[in-house]
């Protein structure tokens, strides 16, 4: 099984599969199809006949059930197959680090780019392990290469041993996750599934079913104009204005000062000139009144340093993202459980945590299709520092075939 997973995965990280957020296109990038194309062609393969690629770019499948119980719910496994427009994820070298023995991790391609222990104290875990990473100058894209490489591993593995009871399974791979576009195309009805997991999280053994809130809030001023020679007493500078409200932002609302379940107040763009000025946030949270209280603080800061300069005006435009997913899982409680003990099964002590951010399951789930994030084994995600090693990956494979079983044995 060792060969197969990280086989498919070194296959699957040398196809270049960046989305882009400025195109307006689904899949926001051509190039997301390669990747999709030979997904379908593997599974055609290995005997899953109804295997497709869709015109958004999306991947459809199904893995026959094998049990004669008629009141197995359907389960669908998801990842995504972009890579994060962070850093580049064009001409990846992948390098496995065979039985890993402790230590720093110096990246061939960059001698600048080293993966710590220090800051990865979870290289201390994977003593023994084979380990793969980029040459340092890419990103490896094992957010979410990994889980893809993973959900196709089980689905060979089911199809390969039929002995193994279990009900249908779906299979989804999704484009443009990076850029929060991942499922808006999704057919949920041809998809068909009652219940879902992406595999899209971290650290081995850990089941998430708990996201931020998350709205963008768009700021557009609108200054006075004026001849800077004749300015005295009239110009009202629009740049000057968006520089004071990002300013008067509280230090202790930053991501970069926030941790644990703090959400935060994040300026990510800021253009002008003298005449208008527009500034983009996006805003984070964990319970929809912390959403709603950080954007009235922003509102405020706004109106406040509007007030010093009475000719101009703004629009203060609010757009949801996402919401909190657990509002969801929680009246569907059966989705975590299974998850914790098909961990446990597989061989690990399972953990549950909270995703300071989303995934393509939060947008699943408030669609119809409640949807937990299990781990994929991957670290250091939208860095050259990204690693895997091959053994988390074959737990995760473990961890899916144990998932099947379960929801067919419990029906």
């Amino acid at each position: 099984m060792a060969a197969s997973v990280t086989d498919r995965f070194l296959r699957y990280v040398v196809i270049d599969t960046q989305s882009d957020a400025k195109s307006q296109t689904q899949p926001s990038t051509e190039k997301q199809k390669n990747l999709g194309r030979l997904l379908v062609e593997e599974l055609l393969e290995i005997g899953i006949s109804d295997a497709h690629l869709d015109e958004h770019g999306y991947v459809y499948a199904t893995i026959p059930a094998t049990t004669a119980k008629n009141n197995v719910p359907v389960i669908c496994f998801c990842a995504h197959m972009d890579t994060a427009p962070d850093f580049s994820g064009a001409n990846v070298k992948p390098q496995v680090v065979r039985n890993y023995q402790g230590g720093d991790i110096k990246l061939p391609g960059d001698p600048n780019q080293i993966i710590r222990v220090a800051d990865h104290p979870v290289l201390k875990d994977q003593i023994g392990n084979d380990i793969v990473t980029s040459d340092g100058t890419t990103l490896l894209g094992a957010d979410d290469k990994a889980g893809i490489a993973e959900i196709m591993a089980a689905a060979e593995l089911l199809i390969k041993n039929p002995d193994i009871k279990h009900g249908a399974i779906r299979i989804l791979f999704t484009t443009d996750e990076e850029i929060g576009r991942g499922v808006v195309k999704v057919d949920l009805k041809k998809l068909g599934a009652d219940f879902g997991y992406t595999m899209d999280g971290e650290t081995a053994g850990t089941i998430e079913d708990e996201t931020f809130s998350a709205d963008g809030v768009e700021i557009a001023i609108k200054g006075v104009a004026m001849h800077p020679g004749f300015a005295f007493g009239k110009m009202e500078n629009a740049i000057k204005i968006a520089g004071a409200i990002i300013d008067r932002l509280p230090k202790n609302l930053a991501p970069e000062m926030t941790t644990g379940r703090d959400g935060f107040i994040h300026p990510t763009g800021v253009s002008g000139v003298m005449e208008k000025a527009n500034l983009s946030f996006i805003i984070r949270d964990f319970t929809e009144d912390g959403l709603k209280s950080k954007e009235a603080l922003l509102e405020n800061i706004t109106k406040e340093v509007m007030k010093s300069h009475p000719g101009s005006s703004y629009t203060f435009t609010v757009k949801e993202q996402y919401r909190n997913m657990k509002i969801v899982l929680d009246r569907n409680p059966e989705i975590v459980d299974y998850a914790l003990e098909a961990i446990k099964r597989a061989g690990m002590e399972p953990v549950r945590g909270s995703i300071r951010g989303g995934t393509d399951g939060s947008r699943l789930s408030f669609m119809g299709l409640p949807c937990a994030n299990l781990f994929a084994g991957g670290h250091a995600f939208h860095s050259p520092l990204e690693f895997v090693s091959s053994q988390d990956m074959e737990k995760a494979v473990r961890t899916i075939v144990e998932l099947a079983k379960l929801w067919e044995e419990r029906a």
